[in-house]
């Protein structure tokens, strides 16, 4: 043994010497309390605010009542969207941003994210430039609100006249100046695959690939692989996943079916996520009444897993 282990070891004794050996019974575990049910592991559940997109942009509910409604649903945290801060795509004053910080804080709300609209595959190299600062703007908003991660989208599609590797280039070079910047500001890059210029799980893992940085990751949407088999590509990107968005509904083959909650959350659960699952509705219907529906067929998932 080292002298420094050695150290270690008589520092250890020596402060533990002291602490009185209790006398009592030991305590029962929680999981044996009947009136605890047992705990889902380690997920937690968020609401992705565009779920509330159509009375945020009405203005028929505020943000700070969007919180508020999800806390008393039973969220652990909620994702807002940066489009639904005021003035955006300026970034709003400091002072909303830390109201909106304080009033989830004070509901028991955890901000497990945020995201920006971006487009990297436009061909103008001036205008991909001034989509770079608009991410790096907002990476600082992240790290003002508390948000561990911020969505970015790679971008619409391939441009007329140029090709899907000319443009992958593109979109890498973008995306390796914001993740540099994210990493010195500690906020996570979440890239979210969107059906468009992103279709599949190895669109995802070629970007990730040629940036290779701990600070870039899945954003996993189960509802935006609309070619093949949904489940085959969520389950490739699930180990990298940094958070995700589950839906209603998802594609296979092209079709829209209703998500089979049992088979997302057993990947969930092979993958060893840890983290918040944001959920998030869409489609015709009051979010009001979607959203709890939800958030109940999922925590029953969760548990039933």
């Amino acid at each position: 043994m080292d002298k420094s282990a050695s150290d270690r070891r008589s520092f250890i004794k020596t402060i533990t010497a002291g602490i009185p050996v209790m006398a009592t019974a030991p305590l029962p575990s929680v999981a044996a309390s009947s009136s605890v049910p047992a705990t889902p592991g380690r997920v937690r559940l968020s609401c992705n605010l565009y779920s509330f997109n159509e009375p945020l942009v009405n203005k028929s509910m505020t943000l700070e009542q969007v919180l508020a409604f999800c806390a008393d649903t039973g969220f652990a945290a909620v994702d807002p969207t940066a489009y639904y801060f005021p003035g955006y795509p300026v970034l709003p004053d400091d002072s909303y941003t830390y109201l909106i910080k304080r009033k989830a804080f004070r509901l028991g709300l955890d901000i497990s994210g945020t995201g920006v609209r971006n487009d990297f595959t436009l061909p103008d190299p001036t205008r991909r430039k001034a989509e770079i600062e608009l991410v790096r703007q907002w990476i600082g908003f992240a790290a003002k609100l508390g948000a561990p991660v911020l969505r970015i989208f790679a971008g619409k599609n391939v441009p007329e006249g140029h090709t899907r590797e000319e443009v992958t280039t593109w979109v890498v070079d973008a995306i390796g100046v914001c993740t540099n910047y994210a990493a010195k500001q500690g906020v996570m890059l979440v890239l979210q695959n969107h059906a468009d210029f992103i279709e599949t799980a190895d669109h995802v893992l070629t970007i990730l690939k040629q940036i290779n940085s701990d600070w870039l990751a899945p954003n996993l949407d189960i509802g935006s692989f609309k070619i093949g088999d949904p489940y085959a590509d969520i389950a490739k990107l699930a180990p990298l996943a940094a958070t995700w968005q589950v839906k209603e509904n998802l594609f296979v083959d092209g079709q829209e079916v209703q998500t089979d909650l049992g088979k997302v959350v057993r990947i969930v659960r092979d993958s060893g996520y840890r983290g918040y699952l944001p959920i998030e509705t869409l489609g015709k219907g009051d979010p009001r009444q979607k959203v709890p529906a939800f958030f109940e067929k999922v925590r029953k998932a969760l548990y039933d897993a």
